[in-house]
């Protein structure tokens, strides 16, 4: 199914939420609560390859309790979202990057490759389906969720002969309660991410759910989100728990840890990186402290700091504590460059600025 065209069955359902009851949900949507009415689903087996591509009703699945996924954990996501455009249409942002690291991820877990051209054919379906659903308000989006799972039924440590894709979406509005002005991160020192040889640039489940723990105990202490240090020497900032970070000083120049094999390999990083140059600042994909996070940020050499990812976007850090450390960044509030890069981010992705690098994937 690797043909220029990919062709992608919709069946629509009947019992369809109605307009009035859809809108209503729209006005608040929250984050990942609601979904839309459709799915899309394409099965993989090795002697029919991809097959069966398909938009249908948002269901449950019927899984054996012996496939796989339920044992092995082979499985693997994206996030993405769909944005609604002024003139009332709609576009993707990247979907390109997407596939692409779908295929990664899928070769490094052992896993049936999606053609990248099935990929984004699978989402453009859902999202025309459902375009209904992509809400309009500002801030607001439409959150896609392409993921394969492991089917094969068997027992027995091997990667799985067959496989289940899917898309589902959600509309949301932010990633925080309250659309956090600033969040404040907890420094895990009893729990890593990933280590040098992992699966820490795939992404995976398995990733976020060694993440939930730390995660669990920097709420406790009044955090927002936990941020990982290196499994080696427990020192090198990697990234949060769903999201990469950059530090910003006052010479006006960001630096970001490297993709060095244990973190996520952002889309939303990329992208701030390249609209960074663009304004002519200076970008460093250097190894950075938190030692030296800290002192940089005691002496004002650090003035920002931020998260980023598809679905938070862009979040400034304010705040970052730990058992060993404890410091506030700038006056604790969003920065200029973090609100300047924002703002040209998602100026772009909702088609209020010129697209210069080519990321919108309209859909008419």
């Amino acid at each position: 199914m690797s043909q220029d065209k990919p062709t992608i069955l919709i069946e629509r359902r009947a019992d369809a939420v109605a307009p009035a009851e859809r809108e209503r949900l729209l006005q608040d949507p929250g984050f990942g609560r609601i979904f839309t009415d459709h799915m899309a689903t394409i099965r993989f087996h090795p002697e029919r390859g991809w097959h069966d591509a398909k938009v249908v009703a948002r269901s449950e699945f019927a899984l054996n309790p012996s496939a796989l996924v339920l044992h092995y954990a082979q499985e693997i996501f994206e996030g993405m979202k769909a944005y609604r455009l002024p003139d009332g249409g709609a576009t993707l942002f990247r979907p390109d990057a997407n596939a692409r690291r779908f295929r990664s991820s899928a070769a490094r877990m052992a896993m049936a490759e999606l053609p990248e051209d099935l990929f984004i054919a699978s989402v453009e379906a859902l999202v025309r389906t459902d375009s209904d659903w992509i809400p309009s308000a500002d801030g607001a989006s439409l959150y896609l969720r392409p993921f394969m799972i492991a089917t094969e039924v068997a027992l027995g440590t091997k990667p799985s002969a067959e496989y289940l894709y899917a898309v589902i979406a959600s509309p949301v509005g932010a990633y925080f309660k309250g659309g956090a002005a600033a969040v404040t991160i907890w420094v895990s020192d009893n729990y890593t991410r990933a280590a040098p040889g992992g699966t820490g640039a795939a992404k995976c489940g398995g990733n976020y759910a060694a993440s939930l723990q730390a995660q669990a105990e920097g709420a406790r202490e009044g955090c927002d989100q936990v941020v990982f240090l290196d499994a080696v020497e427990r020192r090198w900032i990697e990234e949060l728990g769903g999201m990469n970070v950059f530090f910003v000083f006052a010479d006006g120049s960001l630096q970001t840890p490297p993709l060095t094999g244990t973190i996520l390999p952002g889309i939303t990083r990329d992208s701030l990186i390249t609209l960074a140059r663009d304004m002519g600042l200076t970008v460093r994909e250097e190894p950075y402290s938190i030692d030296q996070w800290q002192a940089d940020a005691k002496s004002g050499k650090l003035t920002e700091s931020f998260a980023c990812g598809t679905a938070a976007v862009v979040t400034p850090i304010g705040h970052v504590k730990g058992r060993k450390h404890a410091f506030t960044i700038g006056d604790g509030k969003p920065g200029a460059v973090t609100e300047r890069l924002k703002a040209a981010l998602q100026d772009i992705q909702r088609g209020r600025a010129e697209d210069k690098h080519g990321w919108l994937h309209k859909l008419g």
